[in-house]
């Protein structure tokens, strides 16, 4: 059912950019301008492998918060640390981290968000920091209505205070907020505090082998195949 939904929170990581192909493209031009060389493929998922355990870091009380660049900032140096890479400059390793702000969205995302904007709120609902979100959003034609999540609540998902705060933000209730993810997981905890839940299928994310997130494992309100889909399955 989606009847009574006003705003559609979006995961953004996976979800609307494809994190693991941007960094693969932009990765040897930029090694190539510093000096050395890396497996791109392997970099860009060792890379990410530390996010889920350095955003644990926050949600366990371990350490306070801080925004996810500085997460991804302490993460890639212990990632080209194992990949035997040093004598980056400041300068090089800010802009090696900034590429997280330049990732490429999914082909349909931008017009699968131009329809549903006509009818919906679209929001981030996203664990990157506003300054990410929104050099994202410009750099890749992104509709969002406003920039939510992690850093707005204090907190990253799937933490519940994550999503309780994004509907509290828009003076909704939450069954007027429908999630928007390409991971179960995000959906499910989303479920667990009252948001409505649509499911996107990205079957790539990882690479041509990816084994998880290639089906929705509960009944969610939605499940689609792209963004053009669920805007069809929208009504927009």
């Amino acid at each position: 059912m989606t009847s009574g939904v006003k705003a559609l929170a979006f995961d953004v990581f996976g979800t609307v950019v494809d994190w693991r192909g941007s960094i693969i493209k932009m990765g040897p031009a930029f090694s190539a301008a510093h000096g050395f060389e890396l497996d791109w493929a392997a970099f860009a998922d060792a890379w990410r492998a530390e996010y889920q355990p350095s955003m644990e870091r926050v949600r366990s009380g371990e350490i306070g918060f801080v925004k996810l660049d500085i997460l991804h900032r302490v993460n890639l140096e212990k990632v080209l640390n194992d990949f035997g890479v040093g004598g980056l400059s400041e300068a090089a390793l800010d802009d090696f981290n900034r590429m997280w702000h330049r990732l490429d969205p999914w082909p349909d995302v931008v017009s699968g968000l131009t329809r549903l904007k006509t009818k919906y709120i679209l929001v981030t609902l996203s664990n990157g920091n506003v300054s990410l979100m929104v050099d994202m959003a410009k750099r890749a034609g992104l509709p969002w209505d406003t920039i939510l999540g992690a850093e707005i609540a204090g907190n990253y998902k799937p933490a519940p205070d994550v999503y309780r705060n994004a509907a509290d933000i828009l003076d909704l209730a939450p069954g007027e907020v429908m999630m928007v993810a390409a991971h179960n997981g995000d959906l499910i905890a989303a479920s667990g505090v009252g948001l409505r839940t649509a499911f996107v299928v990205r079957p790539t994310e990882y690479g041509s082998g990816q084994s998880t997130d290639q089906s929705a494992e509960r009944d969610y309100d939605v499940v689609a195949t792209d963004f053009v889909d669920l805007a069809a399955q929208l009504q927009t």
